[in-house]
């Protein structure tokens, strides 16, 4: 409710004096706001990884809603500002910090010498970096010892590889399509390969081996220096590790009679101890346990062999140690 006006006299002077309400301290300071979450900024892939990666995360439980553009998706996750960049782009902002986490691959972080915390190898997208040459450019299977023109993307991994064979090259830079490059305007290229095909489809054979590469999670350092975002981070990373050990393990499931228990459990390759409960009827027990996928051919032969029966095997989606 509004004060009234209080009517003064003074010096032989009438006036009117308002007397205004003052706010109180609660209507002056705004209310507080509860903390936003930290923000961490992630790179995304674009391109080659792009697929594994979004298939990654969605499997760990993390959904990306994409805006009309589709280079800044939103994640389901809290705590984190997204963008889609090329892999090369990628490693760049994480050695400058303005992004904190990211996914690209080892050769272009050994490429750019970057300073980086690799946190998960996915092991997605293995490449290996090669040199290819026609064979009619070789002597005897191996590159000639006199000087000749090698294009690549990977500059410095190749200044490094021909310092280590002291070969003598000049190189040329290519801009992608690197296989296309021989004979005519170059002798023999540094390229990543995933299958040889593209190579063998150009009449290039490979002479050498550079390095191995896949889809890695890195971080920047000062990220996870910092108290706020570490915590982000680590989590985000458990999430993406979860998935990818639950993709190395089955669950495998059997029943067994008692007197063949023990001979079932000892081979079993399991995580710690396998779970076991008793059957209906005291017909047995029941065991479980997530073992390798590569080992389940020889398990059930060996789990048959020792008593095993009506084993069932299924996909895990998540595993956390």
């Amino acid at each position: 409710m509004a004060r009234p006006l209080s009517i003064s006299h003074a010096a032989g002077c009438q006036g009117i004096e308002a007397r205004v309400p003052q706010p109180t301290t609660a209507e002056t300071l705004p209310l507080a706001q509860p903390a936003a979450p930290p923000l961490v900024h992630l790179a995304l892939p674009k391109g080659r990884m792009q697929d594994n990666v979004l298939r990654l995360l969605a499997d760990a439980g993390i959904r990306l809603t994409f805006d009309r553009r589709g280079y800044r998706p939103s994640l389901s996750l809290p705590g984190f500002e997204a963008k889609l960049l090329k892999p090369q782009n990628i490693v760049e902002m994480l050695h400058l910090g303005s992004r904190d986490l990211g996914f690209a691959g080892a050769d272009w972080v050994a490429e750019l010498e970057a300073d980086l915390v690799e946190l998960v190898d996915t092991g997605l997208d293995p490449v290996t970096i090669v040199v290819a040459a026609a064979p009619s450019f070789l002597v005897d299977g191996s590159l000639p010892r006199r000087p000749f023109v090698v294009a690549t993307e990977y500059e410095r991994l190749t200044r490094l590889w021909l310092a280590a064979r002291g070969l003598d090259a000049r190189i040329v830079r290519s801009y992608g399509a690197t296989e296309v490059f021989p004979p005519e305007d170059a002798d023999c290229i540094v390229d990543n390969s995933a299958t040889g095909a593209t190579l063998k489809a150009n009449g290039l054979v490979v002479v050498d081996e550079v390095m191995r590469s896949s889809t890695r999670l890195y971080a920047h350092p000062k990220a996870l220096d910092d108290p706020t975002k570490r915590p982000v981070i680590e989590h985000f990373t458990l999430l993406v590790r979860s998935v990818l050990d639950a993709r190395e393990r089955v669950m495998l499931e059997v029943n067994v009679a008692k007197e063949h228990l023990e001979a079932v459990v000892e081979i079993l390759p399991c995580m710690r101890e396998p779970t076991i409960a008793p059957l209906h009827h005291d017909a047995g027990f029941a065991v479980k346990a997530a073992v390798p996928r590569a080992r389940l051919p020889e398990l059930i032969r060996a789990i048959k062999e020792r008593g095993g029966t009506d084993i069932v095997v299924s996909d895990i989606a998540q595993i956390v140690v």
